[in-house]
């Protein structure tokens, strides 16, 4: 018998900093791939990144983590961080254009 598996959770990050430009979008994804969250990250028109992930709790904090830490040329200077419920209408993670990045 396998043991429970915890409840999933959403996960709303805005990032500042030096974060357009040097592939933070994708070097998210392949984070959130590997945590097998599900969710989207797209550039904001301020310079920003958003983030919305969704999936367990460990997970999440390792996608906080690595928000915090971001791909080489990044230069992350705050992570604004929401927890809530999970809504569970998202499956797999992907880039959006901030005009179309949906929930």
């Amino acid at each position: 018998m396998s043991p429970p598996t915890a409840p999933a959770r959403r996960l709303v990050a805005i990032i500042h900093g030096f974060v357009q430009g040097v592939g933070y979008r994708w070097f998210v994804q392949r984070e959130a791939e590997r945590l097998q969250l599900d969710g989207w990250v797209a550039n904001r028109l301020d310079g920003a990144v958003e983030v919305v992930a969704e999936g367990p709790e460990d997970g999440l904090d390792g996608l906080l983590v690595a928000l915090w830490e971001g791909p080489v040329g990044a230069s992350v200077s705050n992570v604004e961080v929401h927890h809530e419920p999970a809504r569970g209408n998202l499956s797999g993670f992907a880039i959006r254009s901030w005009a179309h990045r949906g929930d």
